[in-house]
């Protein structure tokens, strides 16, 4: 069974950065797209960005393309979101993703295993 466990959230001033991972555990998923989305209170989950197997893609939705970068090391199982200049509409549960769609789906459905989330809270 694959469990992906995020890690890294906590509380940070406006215009710092935070570091978000995600490790895979169960089997490797190499092979699968990758992707953060997050979810603010009374909001519904959004997309935030896409990896491919490869690392070579990538997509990010417009609100945070520029300061959110992500990344993947396959060998280590573990995907990666870089967060620069946070603001507090970035305030959120953050989950990771892991699908088989053969593109960077922007799309929940299609992504099959999800973590647990990590709260990212900026404040002014």
């Amino acid at each position: 069974q694959v469990q992906l466990v995020e890690s890294g959230g906590g509380l940070m001033q406006a215009g710092g950065s935070l570091r978000l991972s995600c490790a895979t555990s169960g089997r490797s998923i190499s092979r699968y797209v990758m992707g953060w989305f997050r979810q603010a209170p009374g909001k519904e989950r959004e997309f935030v960005a896409a990896i491919n197997w490869s690392g070579k893609n990538t997509r990010y939705a417009d609100s945070v393309k520029g300061r959110f970068t992500i990344s993947r090391d396959n060998a280590k199982n573990t995907q990666y979101l870089q967060m620069n200049s946070l603001k507090p509409v970035d305030t959120a549960v953050y989950y990771c993703a892991a699908g088989v769609s053969p593109y960077l789906s922007a799309s929940p459905i299609d992504y099959s295993l999800w973590g647990q989330g990590t709260q990212v809270t900026v404040s002014s």
